[in-house]
């Protein structure tokens, strides 16, 4: 083997070690994705937000209520149950204090399937340009 084609799988090498490393690295906490929305109708069991553009909520979702002044204290946690002209009915399954309309929801939005991700694009991309690099020499 010359000592450049030697370099070059050795740089091949090197980045298939780098991308592996990256795909088996777990998901920071800084990177929960947690969207927020403005209360806007408070019942007795019930309270109800704008959907807005999340289409991904839909009844059967989970999440919490916080209250924003006291640094996002919990409030209560919540069960989507109808979504009506873009108004959502949550249903509170369990609560600290009365949920009023000065809280916020917080639901966590649901990761991209794996086939829409990038990760998964780039690295297909990568391999291929790897193995026509290790074909070549």
């Amino acid at each position: 083997m010359k000592k450049s084609s030697w370099v070059v799988s050795a740089r091949c090498w090197a980045c298939v070690l780098v991308l592996g490393l990256g795909l088996v690295a777990e998901t920071a906490g800084a990177q929960f994705r947690g969207v927020r929305f403005e209360i806007t109708q408070v019942g007795d069991t019930t309270f109800r937000f704008p959907r807005g553009r999340a289409g991904w909520v839909k009844p059967g979702v989970t999440g919490i209520a916080v209250d924003p002044r006291r640094r996002d204290a919990l409030v209560a946690q919540f069960e989507v149950v109808r979504i009506d002209s873009g108004l959502v009915t949550a249903l509170v399954t369990g609560q600290t204090t009365r949920v009023a309309t000065e809280h916020v929801v917080v639901i966590s939005e649901p990761a991209k399937p794996w086939y829409k991700s990038l990760t998964f694009w780039g690295g297909t991309v990568f391999g291929i340009v790897i193995g026509a690099l290790l074909a070549g020499s």
